[in-house]
């Protein structure tokens, strides 16, 4: 009876073995499998990230930086514009694999899955030229606006900001920035706070009509997000980014967007 038992609980032992052994292959297996798409979730009035060029096909410096990415990895890349405030519905949906648009890690660390950051950022306030606004005591009294669900409207709502944020006249939540440029243009509001990527790109050659406060709201770092758990695809991009990195590809896309090489990656 005991030789019985010992053979029995040996049988299982190695059942058990045989198990975890298959299991760790399928997992591996899991992660090493060869992507064949890549659908990228994107906003497209987002310039210089992500938007609809003078063509009518998207274009940016995330757009492009993901059409080298998925021809360097032989895998098809589908662009789908979305709105940014259904940005976690379409992710968690599967309808995009990821959000790889001038997307900020902090804060949102624990939400989803990240590559590391590629960039760094800040959020700054643009008004108009005219305006006699110089500072951010200058924006007491004033009408701000913001981009739902941004970096921007995060950051003025943290508790640091909370006296500063206290003083506007009012905060205006927009759907995207260009209607935002157009509303300080006319009046409607005093000052836009938004990545200075983006405003940068916006007043080029509009130095006249618009300006930057030189005092930022907060500093940040951008990273392509994905699902939650997803690390086996965030892996797999994390590794071809690496190899944009190394054969001079990242610097080349950046210096034609940006004037310079903007990757952190590795430093």
């Amino acid at each position: 009876m005991k030789k019985f038992l010992s053979l029995t609980l040996a049988a299982i032992f190695v059942v058990m073995v045989f198990a975890g052994c298959t299991s760790e292959k399928t997992k591996e297996t899991s992660s090493n499998k060869k992507i064949t798409s890549l659908t990228v979730g994107f906003d497209q009035d987002f310039p210089p990230y992500g938007f609809v060029g003078k063509d009518g096909k998207f274009t940016g410096f995330d757009i492009e930086m993901a059409r080298a990415l998925a021809k360097n990895m032989g895998a098809k890349l589908v662009l789908k514009p979305i709105d940014w405030d259904s940005k976690d519905m379409e992710l968690k949906s599967g309808s995009i694999d990821c959000i790889w648009n001038g997307f900020t890690i902090n804060g949102r660390e624990k939400d989803y899955t990240w590559t590391d950051a590629y960039m760094n950022n800040s959020q700054v306030f643009v008004v108009r030229a005219n305006s006699g606004i110089k500072s951010f005591d200058d924006l007491a009294g004033k009408i701000i606006t913001v981009q739902t669900d941004s970096s921007a409207q995060a950051a003025l709502n943290d508790k640091a900001q909370a006296k500063l944020l206290k003083s506007f006249k009012k905060l205006v939540v927009c759907s995207q920035y260009n209607a935002a440029f157009m509303d300080l243009e006319s009046g409607a509001v005093d000052a836009i706070a938004m990545d200075i990527g983006v405003a940068k790109y916006q007043i080029k050659d509009k130095e006249s009509k618009f300006k930057i406060l030189d005092k930022s709201l907060s500093s940040e770092q951008y990273g392509i997000g994905f699902k939650l758990g997803n690390t086996a695809l965030r892996d797999t991009v994390q590794a071809e980014l690496m190899k944009l990195v190394k054969n001079g590809t990242f610097a080349k896309i950046s210096k034609q967007w940006f004037g310079d090489d903007v990757c952190i990656l590795g430093k």
